[in-house]
């Protein structure tokens, strides 16, 4: 269980670090900033529940309504072709097949309020088809590891934040994050399709997998020759698409006499409950990140690391001071965007440093936030391999980032 592992190794470093700090350097102040991390973590996972409710209750509302309608029936015919191969447990036309495509499709826009009630949304319903409830099936792993990998096609979110803290050119980053991104779905996908015994090579796969890369290549490279579109573009299709998804699921229900308010509400309250089941496990995630930061155990890795460098003759370390951006992403998204505006405002907003943590932000998901909340809304305990594919995905995404940044921007 290497997500367990990773839990109780976290607390278990810091409070090593933190009696270190107390015996060995008289740091009386180390335990109680720990403890006040620790519990301000509980409070930030209760309130963060707690604002995801609305959401995800307004969602799973829309979702419920464009499963009624039929909508998301319509929508599975036209994905299942390629679902068939990757998730081959899914039965045709299963409502898990318009919830996984609902999700991936917010993803892969930069719409997080959407994709996370959509992907909580396909967990519920792939679970209706778990034989054993405490075990991960090989469809919720493949869902996961590429809901992980963190596929976006526009970074919405960071091209914001570097336009903020005042970077000549926020759109800079955009093709390097793309380039990563890509990659590490890909990563996880032929990981996954190898331990599932997937075949890749399969004609519908390839026809499926080729038309959506040739669709961002193309997409890429549009938005390259046209920075300056990038905003606007960002703004008007994305939320174009997600209206469309609503209207689409609005007038199909209303084709087929369905009661939208009742359907909403039924969607509303699944929303509500799955908010509250996640609640512990968000709680448990955020308290590790917490205390592990706090005891001094991350600042200390990242300087034993950047002294193993120097010691083994690399002289060319730059990119060490980004790595705790991509360190902390796997574990807290919040906390890497953190570290990564603490980069711009100390190295500069276009330096190699901001524009590499900029990329490592955007080239996976939080990987073991999704397995706990994911996994725990549906109170799934044995999530197999999944954690260690999604590891894998970090580690491919963050090495194309170091590569792709020093043809950029080195």
């Amino acid at each position: 269980m290497v997500l367990n592992r990773v839990w109780a190794g976290m607390f278990i470093i810091a409070f090593v670090m933190g009696f270190s700090k107390l015996i060995f350097w008289q740091n009386t102040e180390i335990l109680q900033n720990m403890m006040d991390a620790m519990f301000e973590a509980a409070k930030t996972g209760f309130e963060l529940a707690i604002f995801m409710t609305g959401t995800m209750a307004l969602w799973m509302g829309f979702m419920r309504i464009g499963q009624d309608g039929g909508a998301i029936n319509v929508m599975s015919r036209l994905i299942s072709p390629l679902f068939g191969k990757l998730f081959p447990e899914i039965p045709k036309n299963h409502p898990a097949v318009g919830s996984i495509m609902m999700n991936f499709s917010a993803n892969m826009l930069g719409l997080d309020n959407a994709a996370t009630p959509a992907g909580l949304k396909a967990m519920k319903d792939l679970q209706e088809l778990n034989p054993n409830p405490k075990v991960a099936t090989n469809a919720q792993i493949m869902f996961l590891v590429l809901n992980a990998s963190g596929l976006t096609i526009i970074p919405v979110s960071i091209l914001a934040t570097r336009a903020s803290e005042g970077s000549a050119n926020p759109a800079s980053v955009f093709l390097p994050i793309l380039i990563t991104t890509y990659f590490a779905t890909l990563a996880g996908l032929i990981f996954v399709a190898i331990k599932q015994r997937i075949n890749l090579l399969d004609k519908t796969i390839l026809i499926y997998v080729g038309g959506m890369t040739a669709i961002i290549v193309g997409f890429m490279m549009y938005l390259n020759n046209h920075p300056d579109q990038i905003k606007t573009i960002s703004s008007v299709v994305s939320n174009t698409i997600m209206f469309g998804f609503i209207i689409f699921f609005f007038a199909l229900a209303i084709k087929s006499k369905v009661q939208m308010f009742d359907s909403f509400i039924e969607g509303a309250k699944e929303g509500f409950q799955v908010a509250i089941n996640i609640i512990p496990y968000l709680v448990a995630m955020l308290a590790a990140v917490a205390l592990f930061r706090a005891s001094g155990a991350f600042e200390d890795i990242m300087t034993g690391l950047r002294e193993a460098l120097f010691f083994i003759g690399i002289k060319a370390v730059e990119f060490v001071d980004a790595l705790p951006v991509i360190f902390m992403k796997p574990f807290s998204g919040s906390g890497a965007r953190a570290l990564m505006v603490e980069n711009m405002k100390v190295f500069g907003p276009d330096s190699f440093v901001s524009n590499l943590s900029a990329t490592f932000q955007g080239s996976t998901e939080t990987t073991f936030y999704v397995l706990a909340v994911y996994f725990g809304s549906v109170k799934i305990t044995q999530t197999r391999y999944a954690a260690a594919a999604g590891i894998f995905c970090d580690i491919i995404g963050g090495t194309v980032a170091i590569l792709v940044a020093y043809l950029f921007f080195g």
